[in-house]
């Protein structure tokens, strides 16, 4: 076993059925027994809906400016995206944009000027690989991705440019963005163009829209300087890439230090003369070319594995923005194998910053700007991983969220980028992320939840203190009927530990057993916590899991191997995914764990995941269908790569391989606009489900991709997995323990 490195409803009818596919197990009467399923009370009495849960908004992409105490955000509610902006002292929440409808045009990509008096944002969800924007809603006119801004003193948004990523210039007069290869500049303020065409800045040419400068190569990453006049950019070659400075005032370019090798991250020095960035070597002739027989160790240095002259392969340069000569301020040693896989730096006060893993844990370090740096500063120590950060508006201190020492939540904390003592500014059973730090230094933002209270913007005193909530909650919002969960720490049957969270039913009694739900995460990469999360659909499967407890289910969040938040080794666990998807052997301890437990009815365990956790669901109920007597599988992997050889490790670590053994009905929910799980891997196991007799349901959304955009369809989807739960292990009320076998 590993040593551990730290301490331990109401039912609602669909109302979009167009954009829905419901079937039945084919030796079901189906339309008439679904009906009736569908209409059928819960069996045990729930004290609130799903939709109640669910009805608080969720708060994102959370920025402060930096020369003023203003902050802003984007709220999710219901499906109605919106901007609210908040400013000291009383940080009252005001709302600046009206979109409406629940019609899944996301918004993502806040951004604000440093004097807090314009926001930007993207409108409309990203393009899948054919060029398609997200259209869940199937609107016929098509969807598209594209900037807007508005003003911190109210009034309407405005739409700036199609674009789909953005970089506001500090002043708030200019975005930058990236196209095919190319960067452009748009206007936030549409009357800097004139009527006609071209003005100062080149942006439009005879109705089309030009690039802001062309040169050789495909040109990314645009940073713009403090003063807003210039604009750092990565000009990526192929086997090698430079860093570019553009000069809006007097067009051209300079590139800083050219050379043979893979410049990346440019980030300005505060005074805006300089540009720090990363400098890997270039791409070795062995990375490309046909090696025949030859071994690695047959060729000569250099062919395969490029490194540095003295062995390193990761450096830090500091560039002049003028004149572009560059020196090193620090490389990592030639045995390093940590610190080099840093991919971004930030310039911090008289340092730069970066995150790396050489102890085991994602945390920060620092490196002085002006050089002579031996060993990088440990910024943030402590067993825990470090997520989000903010600085201070003189760069100086670092705000930054970890679970250090307390694994199961998340706190902020603070500590100088020169290097020196972290203090915890959040204690407690809260649970705070994505610092946003004040101009004025006085207070702290962040994103604050708890075991009953939903992810909401709070601001702390950067001294330290109680997260303050800004935002008022939905009266019918179930805040005092939550169960707390309780950490569960478990062994699979190779010893490996893993962690969960346990709910139980409020009104369980002695002698009672009730029917048991396991819920497993997406990712892998996730962590689920002792409360409310910080991604979406996280943060609404915590709802559903407060839910089905009150319903009467015995729940089991399950955080298994490969997950974050743990440290490397536990990230990084042998056997992973394709190569033996040893994670199931989690999922199946924690059900036995269930199983043996005297208050849950050990005939009546489901369990239920998005995306990896749909893989996880697949696999459960393929391999130990009598363990598991039902599953909701939503987006998940059915077959890791593309090889059906029985033999091929990849096949016999899916859940297909089994597919023969699977006899427990399964719910399956998908969009076939998924950008991350491709739909084919729900098309073909329908194949093999139909072939094999095994009972099935399916809802299919068009158009819609793996984290659904419509709030209707998860509202859909979390209710048809109430009652198909209800269905297939026999409603929530309680048997006798009489009835254990």
């Amino acid at each position: 076993m590993r040593d551990r490195p730290f301490d331990r409803a109401r039912l609602t009818l669909t109302r979009r059925p167009a954009h829905a596919l419901l079937t039945g197990p084919a030796f079901v009467a189906a339309a008439a027994l679904t009906a009736m399923a569908l209409l059928a009370p819960p069996a045990h009495a729930q004290r609130f809906s799903i939709e109640d849960v669910l009805s608080p908004g969720y708060p994102i992409g959370l920025v402060a400016a930096k020369a003023a105490d203003r902050i802003a955000w984007i709220e999710n509610e219901e499906g109605r995206r919106n901007v609210y902006t908040a400013a000291a002292p009383d940080f009252a929440p005001v709302r600046l944009t009206r979109f409406e409808d629940d019609d899944g045009h996301d918004l993502s990509t806040l951004r604000i000027s440093d004097d807090g008096s314009v926001l930007v944002f993207l409108r409309g969800h990203n393009a899948n690989r054919d060029g398609w924007i997200a259209n869940p809603a199937s609107d016929p006119r098509g969807a598209e991705r594209a900037a807007w801004a508005v003003s911190t003193e109210g009034g309407e948004p405005w739409r700036v440019a199609e674009a789909w990523n953005v970089a506001l210039s500090p002043d708030g007069k200019w975005i930058a963005y990236t196209s095919g290869g190319n960067i452009y500049r748009a206007p936030v303020n549409p009357g800097v163009v004139n009527a006609g065409g071209v003005v100062s800045g080149g942006l439009v040419v005879a109705g089309q829209r030009q690039p802001l400068f062309s040169v050789f190569g495909s040109q990314g990453s645009p940073a713009w300087s403090p003063d807003s006049r210039k604009i750092a950019f990565v000009s990526n070659r192929g086997d090698h890439s430079f860093i570019g400075i553009y000069d809006t005032d007097s067009p051209g370019v300079t590139y800083l230090a050219p050379s043979v090798d893979r410049d990346t991250s440019p980030t300005w020095s505060p005074d805006g003369t300089k540009v720090a960035f990363i400098r890997r070597p270039g791409l070795p002739f062995g990375a490309s070319a046909d090696r025949g027989d030859a071994r690695p160790e047959d060729l000569p240095d250099g062919m395969t594995q490029a490194r540095f002259a003295g062995g390193h392969d990761f450096s830090i340069r500091v560039a002049d923005a003028e004149t572009g000569e560059a020196m090193e301020v620090w490389h990592n040693t030639p045995d390093d194998e940590f610190f080099n896989e840093a991919r971004q730096v930030t310039w911090a006060g008289d340092h730069i910053i970066f995150q790396a893993e050489p102890t085991g844990w994602r945390l920060y370090y620092a490196v002085a700007a002006a050089g002579g740096t031996g060993e990088p500063i440990e910024l943030t120590p402590g067993d825990g991983l470090v997520e989000q950060i903010s600085l201070s508006a003189d760069g100086r201190t670092l705000f930054y969220a970890t679970n250090a020492g307390d694994i199961d939540r998340r706190h902020l904390w603070r500590v100088p980028t020169s290097g020196g003592t972290a203090r915890q500014l959040t204690h407690g059973d809260g649970i705070e992320t994505y610092p946003a730090a004040l101009a004025s230094g006085d207070h702290v933002a962040t994103l604050s939840a708890s075991a009953n209270q939903p992810l909401t913007v709070a601001v702390v005193p950067a001294s330290g203190g109680t997260a303050r909530y800004i935002r008022e909650l939905p009266s019918r919002y179930p805040l005092d009927l939550h169960v707390t969960p309780e950490a569960v720490t478990l062994n699979a049957e190779d010893g490996y530990e893993f962690y969960n969270q346990l709910f139980l039913p409020p009104d369980m009694r002695p002698g009672e057993q009730r029917p048991a739900l396991i819920f497993i995460h997406g990712g892998s990469r996730r962590q689920m916590l002792l409360g409310y999360h910080y991604r979406h659909f996280y943060h609404m499967a915590y709802a559903i899991n407060q839910y089905f407890a009150n319903k009467g289910y015995v729940v089991l969040s399950v955080n298994y191997r490969s997950g974050i938040g743990y440290g490397r080794e536990f990230r990084n666990a042998p056997g992973r995914g394709g190569r033996g998807n040893t994670e199931y052997r989690d999922i199946k301890a924690a059900g036995e764990y269930l199983r043996d437990r005297p208050d849950v009815d050990p005939d009546r365990i489901g369990l239920w995941g998005l995306s990896y956790g749909g893989i996880l669901t697949a696999q459960g109920l393929a391999r130990d269908s009598d363990l598991f007597a039902a599953g909701v599988d939503i987006a998940g992997v059915h077959l890791w790569g593309n090889s059906i050889d029985p033999e091929s490790v990849s096949y016999q670590s899916s859940p297909i391989s089994e597919v023969e053994n699977w006899t427990s009905p399964v719910l399956l929910i998908h969009g076939d606009d998924d950008r991350n799980v491709a739909f084919s891997q729900t098309v073909g196991l329908v194949q093999l489900l139909r072939a094999q007799g095994v009972p099935h349901e399916l809802i299919v959304f068009p158009d819609d991709v793996h984290s659904f955009l419509i709030h209707e369809r998860w509202l859909m989807s979390f209710n048809a997995t109430d009652r198909f739960f209800d269905r297939h292990l026999g409603g929530t009320e309680a048997v006798t323990t009489g009835g254990r076998r």
